[in-house]
């Protein structure tokens, strides 16, 4: 009998798409079944606090606070390379030092880095989808827009400034791309059980990403995303890519000089390895050879 695995997903077409190739059967294991729960990443970073599934994708701000029982996987990846969430405002305004602003969740990679910058700013927390309106009808000064947001919003905002930007700032001279969301399991899981759940991921990962035309053709036609196919093509460009399939020793530096960071600004009690807290996947090697 196969043992049953949650995993749990944003509904967001990158996470979507990393995850579809599974629910469509084009990728299975002999040991373990997968049974899959969408949510909107705050959501889901504050049940990973709670240790509510096997598998779930969070931002990666939240991780040192959930490092001792979950473990970082390689793949699901996703990053910015000059670009990712934007503060944006109504046109023609200025923003006072201690301006309100929407953030999408307190966990959020964009709202560490956000609180960093602007210490001063008051901010509130909604569902990204209810930023934009709210800058819009006066309820906030301003917001950072995420996900498909940051490709198209109301002609009467915008930018005041790139998330992006932020992070070039405090990441000082190293060149390191923006990490944002991941996906963490489970410590308690069996180790082979873990190594297995990270096989079948990645090769999800890399099946929907080699037959990106075709998988993202049938989540259009099932309804299953919230945009239309130039943009969606637009965003798995930006998130949902080559590298999305395994976090390289670049992207691992950068999750590192995240967790840096924020222990440096007091948001953490101790400073996180990303290396360390990996699944060493080795072992099946040493048990089985």
């Amino acid at each position: 009998m196969l043992k049953n695995i949650s995993v749990a997903h944003s509904p967001d077409a990158d996470d979507i798409f990393m995850y579809m190739a599974i629910k469509f059967g084009w990728v299975d294991s002999e040991i373990l079944s997968f049974k899959n729960k969408a949510d909107d990443i705050e959501t889901l970073n504050k049940a990973s606090l709670n240790g509510e599934y096997d598998v779930c994708a969070i931002s990666f701000s939240v991780y040192p606070l959930i490092a001792n029982d979950y473990a970082l996987l390689k793949t699901a990846v996703s990053f910015g390379e000059g670009y990712g969430p934007k503060l944006i405002k109504k046109k023609g305004s200025k923003l006072k030092k201690n301006f309100k602003v929407a953030l999408s969740g307190e966990h959020t990679t964009n709202a560490l880095l956000f609180r960093i910058a602007y210490p001063d700013a008051r901010p509130v927390y909604k569902n990204f989808l209810e930023i934009e309106n709210a800058v819009l009808n006066g309820e906030v000064d301003a917001g950072v827009l995420i996900h498909e947001s940051i490709l198209e919003f109301n002609e009467n905002l915008e930018v005041e400034r790139e998330v992006w930007d932020i992070w070039q700032e405090l990441r000082g001279d190293e060149n390191l791309p923006l990490p944002l969301g991941g996906m963490a399991l489970r410590r308690s899981l069996p180790l082979t059980d873990a190594i297995e759940c990270q096989r079948v991921l990645t090769k999800a990962v890399e099946i929907a990403t080699k037959h990106k035309t075709l998988l993202s053709k049938m989540l259009i036609e099932r309804n299953l995303v919230r945009v239309d196919d130039k943009k969606l093509d637009k965003y798995l460009n930006l998130y949902a890519n080559d590298t999305s399939v395994s976090m390289s020793e670049i992207q691992l530096k950068a999750v590192n000089k995240l967790f840096e960071i924020g222990y440096k600004y007091g948001f953490y009690k101790e400073k996180i390895d990303a290396f360390a807290s990996l699944i060493p996947t080795e072992y099946k090697d040493f048990r089985f050879c």
